[in-house]
C-alpha cells in the first residue's frame, strides 16, 4: 500500500516512522487501546485475534511481511477490538497518526489502496463467518492449514531453492493457535490433525507441521465452498 506514495512522502515517513522488535508471543497492540499510528510488518508473522464473551480466542486474520495493521481503528478513531500478537520474532514499523492522515488527505492513490484493502478484508471476514457457520470442522482445519501454508511459504529465491519441493517447509504453529484459527477446541484440532497425519496429508514434529499432499488438502478445504 505504501508503494503508492511519492518519493517526498516516503522520505517524510522514513524520517518519522519507528521500528520496534517484538519477540514471539509478544503483543504488538491489544484490544481496548487506541493505536498511535499505522503498523507495517517489516519482518515476521503476526496473528490478529479477539476474545469471545466466554474468553475463547478466535484468530480472524494472519499477516506477514508487507502487510499493514490497525488501519480500521486508526481511521474510525475507535479503540481496537482486536489484539495483534507476534507469531514469530518480528520487526514492525509504526507510521505516526499525523503522517498517516496526511497521506490520506494528499495522496488519492494511497486512499484508494486503503479502500481496496478494507473491502478485501471485509469480504474475507464474511467468508470466514459463513465457513464457521456451515463448513464442518474437518474442512475448516484443512482451510486453516492452507492459510498457514501461504503465510509461511518461502518468498525469496534463496529460501525457496533451499527446499526440496513446494511443500517441504514446515509450519511452526501451536495447537492452541491452530484451534483458534479453525474455530474449534484444542482437543478437536489435535484429533483431526492426527487423522490428517494417518491419511498422509501432513507430518508433524512437535509444534511444526509439514503439508505433504497440498492438492488433496485443497480439495478437502473447498468441498463446501
Amino acid at each position: 500500500m505504501l508503494g503508492s506514495c511519492q518519493h517526498t512522502e516516503l522520505s517524510l515517513i522514513a524520517g518519522s516512522k519507528q521500528h520496534q522488535f517484538y519477540a514471539k508471543g509478544q503483543y504488538i497492540f491489544q484490544a481496548g487501546a487506541r493505536v498511535p499510528g499505522l503498523y507495517c510488518v517489516y519482518q515476521g508473522k503476526v496473528k490478529i485475534s479477539k476474545l469471545s464473551a466466554d474468553g475463547k480466542e478466535q484468530i480472524i486474520r494472519l499477516a506477514r511481511e508487507g502487510d499493514v495493521l490497525a488501519y480500521r481503528s486508526l481511521m474510525s478513531g475507535d479503540i481496537c477490538t482486536t489484539t495483534a500478537t507476534a507469531l514469530t520474532d518480528c520487526v514492525v514499523c509504526l507510521v505516526p497518526r499525523p503522517d498517516f492522515f496526511s497521506l490520506l488527505e494528499q495522496n488519492p492513490q494511497f486512499t484508494h489502496s486503503l479502500l481496496r484493502l478494507l473491502a478485501q478484508n471485509l469480504g474475507d471476514a464474511e467468508s470466514r463467518l459463513l465457513h464457521t457457520a456451515y463448513k464442518p470442522v474437518r474442512e475448516r482445519l484443512a482451510e486453516a492449514l492452507l492459510l498457514l501454508h501461504r503465510l509461511f511459504e518461502p518468498t525469496t529465491a534463496a529460501t525457496a531453492a533451499a527446499t526440496t519441493s513446494k511443500t517441504a517447509f514446515s509450519i511452526p504453529v501451536s495447537r492452541d493457535d491452530l484451534a483458534a484459527l479453525t474455530g474449534t477446541t484444542k482437543e478437536t484440532a489435535s484429533r483431526l490433525l492426527s487423522d490428517f497425519r494417518q491419511e498422509g496429508l501432513v507430518t508433524t514434529q512437535g509444534s511444526r507441521i509439514t503439508i505433504r499432499q497440498l492438492d488433496k488438502l485443497s480439495q478437502l478445504a473447498s468441498r463446501y465452498d
